[in-house]
């Protein structure tokens, strides 16, 4: 990596009086732990998991963290499997714990406790056969496979689950031409509407599409033909409009989409009106080259309408505003060679989080970055992990 790109860390920007005050939680990818910086990029908590992430965490309105874990073993060698389900309080200890070895990518704790989750499942080859796309003969071991939705009951009890085999057609959801065959969907979102349907992305598709619970069918899709690329992180926000992170991999040409010429690779963030099935924000970098993250990845609206971006193969956070300003913006300072996706150095983080300072966990909360440095001078090293990193190396990464 090149020292001018290692050296941009930690606090780049901060304009107080345009951004949305709060403080930004995320998680590096290659190591155990969640951390909470304040605005001014000073490191105010952490919660040390004996698991790497098996992507990220996220507060709850209880007051604890949830967090998805990466076991040891995983079963298979795909992007995003992470195997077990962590509920922490604001001290770290574990207060409820979900495992299942094919869960991935995304989660989220429902209003009536419950807990719907994401996790890979085989296609029957009767069916993949029939789907089209994708490079010939690089199934994962002769199998193709897919995503299914559970909703969960706290004790674990499946109450509902939706086979992505079943209910998709394999005419019109298609594998883009420059990915494997070892995945037909990849979904990598989990986005639970008020009314109980699903928003959510299907990477490896260019589609973000919403299930309906009740019947299973598609009853909304966007994407494909050069709209999106391999998108992230797809929501809808409080005016019915969907907010997602277009990655930009493998874009189609498309004259109407204003790309022109498929061989290059740009990121952006778009808001889309459901309706009309229009574009009504955007976001990318006046140097589009220098905002591009091809996986991993998200995006948050703020209260004020500011949007919080996760670039998250460079481990780098920003928020915009609605004129699409740069008021804040940050580099995740850590780095290592453990996330195995990528060879090398890497800091990546696959979202982050901004939250007010009255949310239930922070509220009340003593915030500082003492605390911090104490708890990581009083564990060192993680004896879970027998490659963690020692703490002086690991506090003069935070700026200690």
């Amino acid at each position: 990596m090149s020292v001018a790109r290692k050296a941009m860390k930690g606090l780049i920007l901060n304009i107080p009086s345009l951004t949305y005050n709060g403080y930004t939680l995320f998680t590096f990818m290659g190591e155990c732990g969640v951390w909470l910086i304040d605005m001014n990029g000073n490191f105010v908590h952490n919660w040390e998991t004996p698991y790497r992430p098996g992507n990220y965490g996220k507060l709850l309105e209880n007051g604890n963290l949830l967090y998805a874990a990466k076991q040891y073993e995983p079963p298979l060698p795909f992007g995003g499997v992470s195997g077990k389900l962590m509920e922490f309080d604001w001290d770290g200890k574990l207060v409820w714990e979900y495992e299942d070895q094919y869960m991935h990518h995304d989660f989220q704790r429902l209003p009536n406790g419950n807990t719907m989750i994401l996790r890979f499942v085989p296609i029957p080859h009767e069916i993949s056969s029939n789907i089209k796309g994708g490079i010939t003969g690089t199934e994962h071991e002769g199998t193709m496979w897919t995503d299914s939705f559970q909703e969960i009951t706290p004790d674990g009890k499946v109450l509902w689950e939706w086979l992505a085999y079943k209910h998709l057609d394999p005419e019109q959801i298609t594998v883009c031409p420059l990915c494997t065959r070892v995945e037909w969907t990849h979904t990598n979102t989990c986005f639970v509407l008020p009314d109980g349907n699903i928003l959510t992305c299907f990477q490896r598709s260019h589609d973000v599409v919403i299930v309906s619970k009740e019947s299973g069918e598609i009853i909304w899709r966007w994407g494909q033909n050069g709209n999106i690329a391999h998108p992230h992180d797809a929501q809808m926000l409080d005016n019915g409009n969907i907010l997602v992170f277009d990655n930009g991999s493998h874009r189609y040409s498309n004259e109407e989409t204003g790309f022109r010429s498929g061989f290059y690779s740009i990121s952006r963030v778009i808001e889309i009106d459901p309706e009309s099935k229009e574009i009504v924000w955007q976001y990318q970098d006046e140097f589009p080259f220098h905002f591009h993250s091809p996986f991993l990845s998200g995006c948050q609206r703020l209260p004020n309408g500011n949007t919080l971006i996760c670039e998250g193969c460079n481990g780098r956070f920003f928020e915009v505003t609605k004129e699409k300003e740069l008021v804040w913006e940050y580099i995740n300072p850590l780095y290592n060679d453990r996330y195995g996706v990528i060879p090398g150095e890497a800091n990546n983080v696959f979202r982050a989080y901004r939250y007010s300072p009255d949310h239930p966990t922070l509220k009340n909360k003593e915030l500082n970055s003492k605390s911090v440095e104490l708890t990581l001078r009083k564990s060192p090293v993680w004896e879970f992990e027998q490659k963690a990193l020692k703490v002086n190396k690991r506090l003069k990464q935070l700026g200690y």
